[in-house]
């Protein structure tokens, strides 16, 4: 099954992968599967069949989209755990199964058996792992498969953003790093970006200027100019300089003062940012802040601090205020949470601020619960929508970074 289907992968297009995949797992009896990829804004699960996500319904409902919150599908997804759909029908088990990219929820399996047993529920994991693995490789290059996990229209800016931006999770065995973002189709300014090299974890957090796509194409600007000086081995500080100069490079107007023949830029996009890098030998995080929210710790399950560092301006600025640098040694299991005001400016119908002890709080509370991070920020971002009644005023962004330990 897993060879036929690696042989066949380098010439399958997407709409091919659910075809191979059900043939080819009939051969290690797992029948009748299907492939249920999760929405941009990860509230269903929609067939993978290519041409949207309403083609191919049935009246048995297997391949209507699924609601994430109250289904046995939904609960699947959000625990990552193998859930049996139904005692033994038909001479058959029926199973939901998670589909991982690392730690990256891309969606579900539906898979029947005719056994429940370690060797069958061994072989539906390396079955989803595979497709994982081939979904990824052909969703980059696949406007079926961008058709399919939209459930409305998206903005150009939401497409630059989606296109230019990490996956949302990622975790190796020193650290764990999920961000979430809304609103999904229609977000402008904010991002976020990391990046492994070595013992090092680079994460940085942008808020453009404005809620339109000249607020995209300034944040595009800042992640490749950020990406561009740090692969060029920049510190923090020579990172934040070369984004600076590139914005105003960019988007800055130079002036004229007749009476001294003196010229002078006058900004007219900017970011404020976040940049850090983590050193995942010792747990020493470094960071800069650029007119930004400084970033919270968690420790043992209790909000412990808030890393204060001076401020510069924000990128882009040009305002001529020194960088500072500054450093925190972290413990083994800490999180540091990143975030826009976004999220916590959203306001309720009567004015009031979701406020940053809510925040915290609701993180703190998923936390108690044991729920892998991936769906305590689903929840999150989730809730904040609803506070604000379905509809953001601004961006809300928050990025999650956990140390394993050394």
């Amino acid at each position: 099954m897993l060879g036929d289907l690696l042989g066949a992968s380098h010439t399958m297009a997407m709409e091919d992968v659910p075809g191979h995949v059900a043939d080819q797992a009939a051969r290690a009896g797992l029948h009748g599967v299907l492939i249920y990829a999760v929405d941009v804004r990860q509230e269903v699960l929609v067939l993978l069949t290519g041409r949207g996500p309403d083609a191919g319904q049935d009246p048995g409902g297997k391949r209507t989209p699924l609601r994430i919150d109250g289904t046995l599908a939904g609960r699947a997804f959000q625990t990552e755990r193998i859930l049996r759909a139904s005692t033994k029908e038909d001479d058959r088990y029926h199973w939901w199964v998670p589909v991982l990219d690392g730690t990256e929820r891309m969606g579900l399996l539906w898979v029947e058996t005719d056994a429940d047993d370690a060797q069958t529920r061994e072989r539906m994991w390396h079955l989803a792992s595979l497709v994982a693995l081939l979904v990824v490789s052909k969703r980059v290059h696949s406007d079926s498969y961008a058709r399919l996990v939209r459930v409305q229209e998206m903005s150009v800016a939401a497409e630059m953003q989606w296109n230019l931006m990490p996956p949302r999770t990622y975790t190796n065995e020193h650290v764990t790093i999920d961000a979430a973002l809304e609103p999904a189709y229609q977000v402008n300014g904010d991002a976020f970006d990391y990046a492994v090299a070595g013992r090092n974890v680079h994460v940085s957090i942008f808020d453009a200027m404005g809620h339109d796509t000249a607020a995209g194409l300034t944040a595009n600007l800042a992640v490749a100019a950020c990406r561009n000086h740090r692969r060029q081995g920049g510190d923090l500080a020579e990172v934040a300089a070369g984004v600076e100069h590139t914005l105003l490079t960019e988007f800055g107007q130079k002036y004229y003062d007749a009476s001294t023949d003196d010229g002078f830029f006058a900004q007219t996009r900017y970011v404020t940012a976040v940049l850090s890098d983590l050193d995942t030998r010792t747990g020493m995080l470094t960071w800069t802040n650029h007119g930004h929210l400084p970033p919270v710790i968690i420790r043992e399950g209790r909000w412990v601090s808030t890393l204060e560092c001076e401020p510069s301006h924000p990128l882009g600025s040009d305002l001529g205020l020194p960088v500072t640098t500054c450093s925190e040694q972290l413990q083994p299991d800490d999180r540091v949470i990143l975030y826009t005001d976004g999220i916590t400016e959203a306001r309720s119908a009567d004015g009031r601020e979701f406020g940053l002890e809510r925040f915290l709080e609701f993180i703190l509370r998923q936390h108690a619960s044991s729920l892998p991070v991936p769906e305590t920020l689903r929840r999150l971002i989730h809730s904040v929508m609803d506070y604000h009644g379905g509809r953001l005023q601004d961006d809300a962004t928050v990025l999650l970074l956990q140390w394993h330990g050394p």
